[in-house]
């Protein structure tokens, strides 16, 4: 890298985390999610607005960092043991969510509006996500995280999280051969349940050796030093097996998770101290990576070149929000628990956030998904992102809950 173009990256980095912070926070007070603000530091930044930035390989590379990172941060967040307290209400919900949205958002894709087969797999999964983050966040503000829905939401989501990356993984294989293999989809699928398998196991025993090494460290830093490392090589791993990097940093901060259980009854001894000593350092680094992906996000939308002016564009984001809202409530409201908590279930499903984002950048990157579409998807994105957290606050103040 020349001295000039050294220049230039710092610059760019120090206007990307600054932006990325400032329009993160200013959500934050309006009471919406943040990574919405980051996503329109991106769009104010780049093409779609006044052109000021243009992602060099070096922010697109932190960029990819920031995405594995997320992911361990969400395996991190993931607990197991949530499904036996909630048990086939929590699978049902997560199916179905799963299921309808994946079926509408392809059939309306490819058959409505002419999409090509791989178009609209990506199309339908990119929808099938739920951050439950920023759900989790609304339901804590309004001191309802403990109620029974809350707990479905969160068993549900758990079961969400690893049905969409396993589905981000076949659809990565899919993009790369540019077709659609059914034999390298059960080939991807078993090398996943290998990996989920044995690499929680492998990281066990791993954070057991950096707790012996943490209490004899005569330096600071060690544990970020080498659970980082840790999920660079899973994330390593993960794409030496033909499944995407992001899996290496799901799978690690799964079996990092203080709530991870090992399976078959095998069991090493939890120290909650030391996971909750891995969480706090981390997350500096986490907040640090993961803007730098939602700004590069915003900087690869040109919604300049997109003619506003054509029906397409309209029909598609209004069919594919309408299919993002409805597949999600379908599922909650086919339970049968009062009808009260079926639509407090169903709104909590409905945000996409930081996953949904995930599914459409490997969908561009991939040349899957062109500017047009794209851009459609992180409308709808956003919108979701920005709808739930209303409706839910609504919806309690309406019941009188609240």
């Amino acid at each position: 890298m020349e001295t000039q173009a050294v220049h230039q990256f710092f610059f760019q980095l120090m206007v990307i985390l600054l932006t990325a912070r400032l329009f993160g926070e200013l959500f934050a007070r309006l009471q919406s999610p943040a990574v919405v603000g980051e996503l329109l530091a991106g769009v104010i930044l780049g093409p779609s607005l006044l052109a000021w930035l243009e992602p060099s390989q070096v922010i697109k590379l932190l960029a990819e960092i920031g995405i594995i990172l997320l992911l361990f941060e969400v395996g991190l967040d993931t607990d197991i043991r949530q499904l036996a307290k909630t048990g086939l209400k929590a699978l049902f919900v997560a199916v179905s969510g799963f299921v309808w949205p994946f079926a509408l958002g392809f059939s309306i894709s490819h058959f409505l509006f002419g999409r090509s087969l791989l178009e609209s797999l990506f199309i339908g999964g990119t929808l099938t996500a739920t951050s439950i983050g920023i759900t989790v966040r609304v339901l804590t503000d309004l001191k309802r995280h403990h109620s029974h829905e809350a707990q479905v939401v969160l068993g549900a989501a758990v079961i969400d999280d690893i049905l969409g990356v396993v589905l981000l993984a076949v659809l990565y294989d899919f993009s790369k051969v540019g077709q659609i293999d059914p034999s390298n989809a059960v080939r991807v699928i078993g090398f996943i349940a290998m990996f989920f398998v044995l690499a929680p196991l492998f990281a066990k025993v791993i954070s057991l050796m950096i707790r012996k090494f943490a209490k004899i460290s005569q330096t600071e830093g060690l544990i970020p030093t080498l659970i980082v490392s840790l999920v660079l090589y899973f994330a390593w791993l993960a794409h030496e097996m033909g499944a995407p990097e992001l899996l290496g940093g799901f799978a690690a901060g799964l079996a990092l998770s203080r709530r991870f259980f090992l399976p078959f009854g095998l069991a090493l001894h939890e120290d909650s101290d030391f996971t909750g000593r891995i969480e706090a350092q981390m997350l500096p680094i986490v907040q640090l990576f993961v803007p730098i992906f939602f700004v590069t996000v915003g900087l690869s939308l040109n919604l300049r070149a997109i003619d506003w002016t054509s029906p397409f564009i309209w029909g598609f984001s209004a069919s594919l929000f309408a299919v993002a809202v409805l597949g999600k409530l379908l599922g909650a409201l086919l339970l049968h628990d009062p009808w009260k908590e079926r639509l407090a279930i169903g709104i909590a499903m409905i945000p996409r956030g930081e996953v949904g984002l995930i599914f459409a950048e490997l969908g561009r990157t991939s040349g899957i998904l062109n500017n047009e579409i794209y851009a459609a998807l992180i409308i709808v994105i956003a919108m979701t992102t920005l709808l739930a957290p209303i409706l839910l606050k609504g919806y309690y103040r309406c019941l009188h809950i609240v």
